[in-house]
């Protein structure tokens, strides 16, 4: 399996996710939490799954460095896409609710970018699943954002939380990369990686 595959290796998660930090336990790896400040701005130019991407690598920025022969370090970003528009995290409960409400009766991509780096490899994946939101209520907002105050989710939502269990009403794609990891791709790629490295 994948862990023994990998004993030999020092797995870094650069995640503050509480979310992707339990996906990686789930898949039996052992890994070191490290977190490194990065300012999280791109180029205007780029779309869609170009930003993600963009911000997984830069991420990993900080710690190439001191990167040793034996570390695999994993960096993600995931945005919400919607009307030519990239969601990221909410500031406040206002700006929860513009978003929520824009998103409303309507269908998004969430795109998970991981960036995989080690001395002398790095690649970079995405996965795109696409949400549809039936029509919220004014009231079905106020009560997410009150109770669940999803300020560090894109989107200002949690697919897992209560406004997905009430609101979404079709997906295609991976659920978990709604999550913020599509961890079929992550397996995937630590397996091809531990044949290589």
């Amino acid at each position: 399996m994948l862990h023994e595959k990998l004993k030999n290796h020092h797995i870094i998660l650069a995640s503050a996710s509480p979310r992707r930090q339990a996906f990686f336990k789930e898949l039996g790896l052992d890994f070191e939490i490290q977190l490194k400040p990065v300012k999280e701005e791109y180029p205007p130019r780029l779309t869609h799954f170009e930003i993600s991407d963009y911000l997984a690598q830069l991420k990993a920025l900080p710690f190439k460095a001191a990167l040793k022969p034996k570390d695999i370090l994993i960096t993600s970003d995931t945005i919400v896409w919607h009307n030519h528009t990239a969601l990221g995290k909410p500031r406040d409960a206002n700006e929860a609710f513009q978003i929520l409400k824009s998103l409303s009766n309507t269908t998004h991509d969430v795109i998970t970018s991981v960036c995989f780096t080690s001395l002398n490899y790095e690649k970079t994946l995405h996965n795109i699943t696409t949400v549809t939101f039936k029509a919220l209520t004014d009231n079905e907002i106020h009560y997410y954002i009150n109770t669940a105050k999803p300020f560090d989710k894109a989107g200002a939502y949690g697919i897992q939380e209560w406004i997905g269990q009430i609101g979404v009403t079709k997906i295609e794609g991976s659920y978990f990369n709604v999550m913020g990891l599509p961890t079929h791709l992550v397996y995937k790629t630590l397996n091809d990686m531990a044949n290589v490295l």
